[in-house]
């Protein structure tokens, strides 16, 4: 079975050594096993749990709820509805998140129609209806 160093699996997610050690300091990373000389040894499972890990803090979870999923994991079967409910949460929460940068775009949108037809006008005053005043002290 191939195995990798901590330093090839930080280039393949894009992460640093640090925070691959980090993680272990934090109990994220009970499964990676050790060489003889103590050295971190990841299996391909391995870094398929370190892209799980990845996506729920992309998703804004605190690394000890991280932790806490982990433990489930651990657990096995007696856990499945704590990791679902777990799941259905984060869902959620990244819902919301797209719905608020969806109307952020829009208004990003708006703003880059908005500049350019000022711009082939040489002038704002085409907008004057849609023209918003940023005073200046």
């Amino acid at each position: 079975m191939k195995t990798y160093s901590i330093s090839e699996v930080a280039k393949e997610l894009n992460l640093t050594v640090y925070t691959l050690r980090y993680y272990d300091k934090e109990g994220l990373l009970p499964f990676v096993e050790r060489t003889a000389s103590g050295t971190r040894a990841f299996k391909e499972s391995d870094i398929d749990a370190l892209k799980v890990i990845e996506c729920l803090k992309a998703t804004g979870m605190p690394i000890k709820e991280i932790k806490n999923f982990i433990d489930w994991c651990s657990e096995g079967d007696s856990t499945l509805r704590q990791r679902f409910d777990m799941f259905m949460e984060r869902k959620a929460t990244v819902e919301s998140q797209l719905e608020e940068l969806n109307k952020t775009m829009e208004l990003i949108k708006h703003k880059c129609w908005y500049y350019k037809t000022a711009l082939d006008a040489g002038t704002e005053d085409i907008h004057k209806n849609d023209k918003i005043e940023i005073p200046i002290n």
